[in-house]
């Protein structure tokens, strides 16, 4: 897979847009964006969804493998894309399989995500554009959506906007797994 960072300065440097001009319209600072950029940093998908839009495209597009028009196939086992929070009060907690990375054009973004428990405040909310759907496919995870929590067992689901701030951690002490979709608006 192609580096994140580089297509970020890629699709910058092709809008002519400066480090500081990103770093303001997306509260980013230049420090971070440059340590993501020159592939020191990954960034959290919060981060990337207000980069790429700031850059006019779509999520997908830093996280294509090929330009594939037709249908996506996937493995899991072969399928893991990184994220970070770069956070110190966030430790990195989700291993994220990217199920779509091959499909060009798309407006939904698929993850199996692998969660490791958490300890009660070590996580921070995030917020961004559109829509996320995730089942529960392996233990319990806790949902924070906004001021409320939902607790969801295997099998169970939920759908919401993500533009309300939300945090998703596995439940009590045991790992659980998700499949997760995004849509972020172009």
């Amino acid at each position: 897979m192609n580096c994140v960072g580089n297509k970020i300065q890629r699709f910058r440097n092709e809008k002519k847009i400066t480090l500081e001009e990103l770093s303001q319209q997306t509260g980013i600072s230049i420090e971070q964006l440059s340590r993501i950029e020159d592939n020191t940093d990954l960034p959290a998908l919060s981060i990337l969804v207000k980069i790429a839009r700031v850059l006019g495209t779509r999520l997908g597009t830093f996280l294509d493998d090929m330009d594939d028009l037709g249908p996506a196939l996937s493995h899991i086992d072969n399928a893991e894309v990184s994220f970070s929070t770069n956070s110190a009060r966030t430790p990195s907690h989700m291993l994220y399989h990217s199920l779509a990375r091959n499909k060009a054009n798309r407006h939904m973004e698929p993850f199996s995500i692998e969660i490791s428990p958490v300890g009660k405040d070590e996580y921070e909310l995030s917020s961004h554009e559109g829509e996320e759907f995730i089942v529960v496919t392996a233990g319990s995870v806790e949902i924070t959506y906004g001021d409320k929590n939902y607790l969801l067992n295997t099998g169970e689901s939920i759908y919401y906007d993500s533009i309300v701030p939300h945090h998703v951690h596995a439940h009590g002490d045991c790992p659980a797994r998700i499949l997760a979709v995004v849509y972020v608006p172009a």
